[in-house]
């Protein structure tokens, strides 16, 4: 299975937030550190916001930061509210599946539980896991002339 950019950018975007707690962070800010558009990212940290995994500070001097703490954000979780199709061949989605073996066919089932193991494997994460190395991530995320002292 391959996560979309959409989520790729989400992860990104917890990340970021998680290395800078103490912070209100721009969108612009995050895009810089990543070197990737500020408008991809305004959607994904909306959805972010909608979904309760970030706060948003309107206004002069308002930003992102993390709605609660990184322990208790599942990667998991975050994949699921993230991406829109887990559909990984043509038999999981009935309404549109037209193979002729479906019904004697063993690959769904294989493919089902190799699903639900990914799944599985990323529910035992958390954003805290993902952040750990924090000062690694901030040397990379601000670079020299940003990291704080």
């Amino acid at each position: 299975m391959r996560l979309t950019v959409y989520t790729d950018y989400a992860l990104r975007i917890l990340m970021y937030l998680g290395t800078h707690p103490d912070d209100l962070c721009t969108i612009q800010q995050i895009a810089d550190a990543y070197g990737i558009s500020k408008n991809h990212l305004m959607k994904v940290a909306h959805q972010l916001g909608v979904s309760g995994y970030v706060a948003s500070h309107r206004g002069r001097g308002g930003g992102l930061r993390l709605a609660k703490p990184p322990a208790e954000i599942g990667i998991g979780d975050v994949v699921r509210a993230t991406e829109d199709d887990f559909r990984l061949v043509e038999c999981f989605d009935p309404e549109r599946n037209s193979c002729l073996i479906t019904k004697a066919c063993r690959l769904r089932g294989v493919l089902s539980d190799a699903l639900d193991a990914y799944i599985a494997v990323l529910d035992r994460y958390s954003l805290g896991d993902l952040i750990s190395d924090e000062t690694a991530l901030l040397e990379l995320l601000d670079g020299p002339a940003r990291k704080k002292g």
